[in-house]
């Protein structure tokens, strides 16, 4: 499962190393030109970190953690254009999931497990604000994360691009459209963008999709949980696929 790694001279050599790291922790108010080294290169490379006392990284390691602390995926990134590439050349019709910022574990897992459920051939998620792999989503997708490859962009708009530019109609899951999910057409080459838990996909993103479609909700209450959502949108490609 996913573990530590403690020290900053040891979290660069990760860095260096490429190991999949979900997110750091750095002690409030430290100093030191080591510490400056550590900071500039997590800038550089997006790597998500958090400010926290020294309480925090005492509870997290028994360890001489220096003033830091990573946390590594329990899987593997893939490359994003080597993963989109892999699947035009080898699936006539490519399925991917991008994820908007979707934040919380449990439901990341969810997804993941639904996902793998539905034939999707990738997960997208963006460098910083996504849901970090952990033990919780490991056991939440029942084992898929290990099944579904899953790539980390900096940035989901060109992710988008890219995915528009080998012939993938992205598809936005948000209210804000008069079209509903049945209206869509989702049986070609799809890539399927989900939004963050509270505030749905960003503005940025939703004008560069080349549709969106909503779910009809018949009762009191105005939203479904992102994964429910999620399952509705795959499992809807999957219909109209098998048409």
């Amino acid at each position: 499962m996913s573990g530590q790694i403690y020290g900053i001279r040891a979290i660069l050599e990760a860095i260096e190393a490429e190991q999949p790291i979900n997110k750091i922790f750095l002690q409030k108010g430290l100093k030191g030109d080591l510490f400056r080294e550590l900071e500039v290169t997590l800038k550089k490379k997006r790597i998500s970190c958090s400010y926290v006392p020294i309480e925090k990284l005492n509870r997290l390691t028994r360890n001489n953690h220096q003033g830091a602390v990573a946390q590594i995926s329990p899987v593997q990134f893939h490359n994003f254009e080597s993963l989109v590439e892999n699947v035009v050349q080898n699936e006539e019709k490519p399925f991917f999931l991008l994820l908007d910022q979707v934040s919380d574990v449990r439901n990341f897992g969810a997804i993941i497990r639904t996902a793998e459920c539905c034939g999707v051939h990738g997960i997208i998620v963006p460098k910083t604000g996504a849901a970090p792999i952990t033990d919780d989503t490991v056991k939440t997708s029942a084992g898929a994360v290990f099944n579904v490859p899953i790539a980390k962009v900096d940035h989901l708009k060109d992710a988008i691009f890219y995915l528009q530019s080998t012939n993938i109609s992205v598809i936005a899951a948000t209210e804000k459209t008069e079209e509903e999910i049945y209206d869509v057409n989702m049986a070609g080459p799809t890539a399927i963008v989900m939004g963050a838990e509270d505030k749905g996909i960003s503005p940025s993103v939703l004008k560069l999709v080349d549709g969106s479609a909503k779910l009809p909700l018949l009762g009191k209450i105005g939203s479904l949980n992102v994964s429910v959502a999620c399952g509705v949108f795959l499992y809807e490609v999957v219909r109209q696929r098998r048409k």
